[in-house]
């Protein structure tokens, strides 16, 4: 039997406990009871705190303890939940946290982080030049605070030698069927999803993120130029066209957007079309050929690849997954 020890503390999610919890503590029991084969327990969670004390989730939810940090001994497996309060202050209250998680790492102990959680990683160091990953909403707050890190937002999962890192903070699912899958095998790890009812293997974050490009900034130029291919995306122009409705140079113009919002004006377009086109995707049943001529694109071919790169899905398969139930 594996022993997974979760790193709990004040300000955590709540499901990113209890609900791994679960995860673990039913793999090898579920399954075989909807199959009526013999039960045999795979796991054992215990929930660690600061001092051993309860602590109180971010809903108000307060969970006991089985364990102090200082009394953990040997564990498979620790797991770092995601942070629901404010990140930097809950990094702050928890320093025994980060020490701990240093300890381990210097130990080569297997370390999990989970969404938001993953900041204690990299607050203790353990992330630097490895691969790694947050919740989308974060990644540029990571990055500013923690640029040794080889951050890949868009990754679900990660691992760097003998630390892992998932993304959103419902994440813990995918994290938990890889870690079942390392130490029981892939049909384990398929029992467990069925079981559960969710799906295996997830690759990326995009089909989740935002992808409306909203950096504040300053250049009021380029405020007006963002408000004209909002309004005007679903037509065809080109960049020489685009220049010349304000005057300006094309090479002007991709100098002072890439200044402005780190990315250049076509590509600005493209992320504003994808957007539009996941919209109609979500709320309407129009055909994907109406939506991508409405969008800006004749081309079925070089749409679909782009859409792909965009958010990790085809448009077939965004509509399945987060199309409005009519």
């Amino acid at each position: 039997m594996k022993r997974i020890v979760i790193l709990a503390f004040d300000g955590a999610l709540a499901s990113a406990i209890t609900g791994v919890t679960d995860l673990f503590a039913m793999a090898g029991v579920s399954w075989n009871r909807i199959q009526n084969q013999s039960i045999t327990r795979l796991f054992q969670v215990d929930i660690a705190t600061p001092d051993g004390l309860p602590i109180q989730c971010i809903n108000g939810i307060k969970l006991q303890a089985d364990t102090a940090y200082h009394q953990i001994g040997p564990a498979d497996v620790l797991i770092v939940p995601t942070i629901g309060a404010a990140i930097f202050e809950t990094l702050a209250l928890n320093p025994d946290l980060v020490e701990l998680l240093q300890t381990a790492d210097r130990q080569y102990q297997l370390i999990a982080g989970n969404c938001t959680g993953n900041f204690f990683l990299a607050e203790a160091g353990i992330l630097n030049y490895r691969q790694a990953t947050t919740h989308w909403g974060f990644q540029q707050l990571f990055h500013e605070r923690y640029p040794l890190v080889n951050l890949n937002a868009d990754q679900l999962i990660s691992r760097d030698q003998h630390v892992y890192c998932a993304g959103g903070g419902l994440a813990w699912f995918d994290l938990g069927l890889h870690l079942i899958e390392r130490f029981y095998g892939f049909d384990v790890a398929m029992q467990s999803a069925k079981s559960f009812v969710i799906d295996y293997r997830r690759d990326s974050q995009l089909s989740y993120s935002l992808m409306k490009i909203g950096k504040p900034h300053q250049d009021m130029l380029i405020q007006k130029m963002q408000e004209w291919i909002e309004q005007n995306f679903q037509h065809s122009f080109t960049l020489d066209e685009l220049a010349a409705q304000f005057n300006i140079t094309v090479r002007t113009m991709i100098r002072r957007f890439k200044a402005a919002l780190d990315v250049p004006p076509n590509q600005y377009v493209q992320v504003i079309r994808i957007e539009a086109a996941r919209k109609r995707l979500e709320e309407t049943e129009q055909s994907l050929d109406f939506i991508m001529q409405d969008v800006g694109y004749s081309d079925p071919s070089s749409f679909r690849r782009l859409f792909h790169k965009k958010t990790g899905l085809t448009p077939l398969e965004y509509r399945r997954r987060f199309s409005r139930r009519f």
